[in-house]
């Protein structure tokens, strides 16, 4: 649990709704669903129109990572590797393919099968890096959908607020029905701006760093193994790894 992200939520929402009460003004004047419908319903839309139905699922479904992120262990992970290479030292590489199907990580489970197979150390990493550079890409675009948002919101705050004041010029002469268009034309505004930069900005951001924890990990990997297949001392893989993780934390 990201405990920090929800904090960070409740207290963004929180500041504003006391702002708003410190100026005197109700908190129930901030709900209005005609603004709510207008901002995140075209929001939404937009954002299902520029993307595929593949990235948009699979962003909404990253949304969760927010206050529940993957766990990324890099540490258990060059123990692994540091095991792997003990073995291979001992046994050659045929004694890790008792390894290979104790991995739940297809990408691990492919590496490592690779190895077993005995394939040359360039071959390795090449075909290896490309499944990298094609999960980091698939990654990216679902999380994008998010940086999208944060694009169009306050937009649509600003045609929600532009629907609100002709609402206001179509009922001038009826003051009964002018405090609602107003109050519209400006909660609109501060729907698109408050949800931009409280939510969709610093979720689409906060998807991209834990993007790059998981290709640090598969960068790891394949560093990793790349290393055993040149057969070199486990204190070095170690050293190396170790490196490696320095330079990406």
């Amino acid at each position: 649990m990201d405990k920090i992200s929800i904090i960070a939520i409740i207290g963004g929402f929180s500041a504003i709704i006391a702002g708003q009460a410190m100026e005197g003004g109700s908190v129930g004047s901030l709900l209005q669903l005609t603004a709510f419908m207008i901002v995140i319903g075209g929001t939404l839309s937009a954002v299902m129109l520029q993307s595929t139905p593949k990235q948009f699922m699979t962003g909404l479904r990253m949304m969760r990572w927010v206050v529940a992120p993957p766990a990324f262990n890099h540490e258990s992970m060059i123990r692994e590797v540091i095991n792997w290479s003990q073995s291979a030292r001992r046994g050659g590489l045929l004694s890790l393919e008792g390894f290979v199907n104790m991995q739940r990580d297809p990408f691990t489970r492919k590496a490592l099968q690779m190895l077993v197979d005995g394939g040359e150390p360039d071959t390795l990493r090449s075909v290896m890096e490309v499944e990298i550079t094609m999960f980091e890409h698939a990654r990216r675009q679902a999380a994008k959908i998010w940086e999208s948002a944060g694009g169009y919101s306050p937009t649509m705050g600003i045609l929600g607020a532009v629907l609100g004041l002709i609402h206001v010029m179509e009922n001038l002469t009826d003051p009964s029905k002018l405090g609602a268009g107003i109050a519209v034309a400006f909660v609109a505004t501060v729907y698109g701006v408050g949800a931009a930069n409280l939510l969709f900005l610093p979720i689409g951001n906060k998807l991209k760093n834990i993007i790059s924890g998981e290709v640090a990990m598969k960068e790891l990997v394949v560093e990793g193994i790349v290393a055993i297949a040149n057969g070199e001392n486990p204190r070095i893989i170690e050293t190396r790894l170790r490196g490696f993780l320095a330079m990406h934390e």
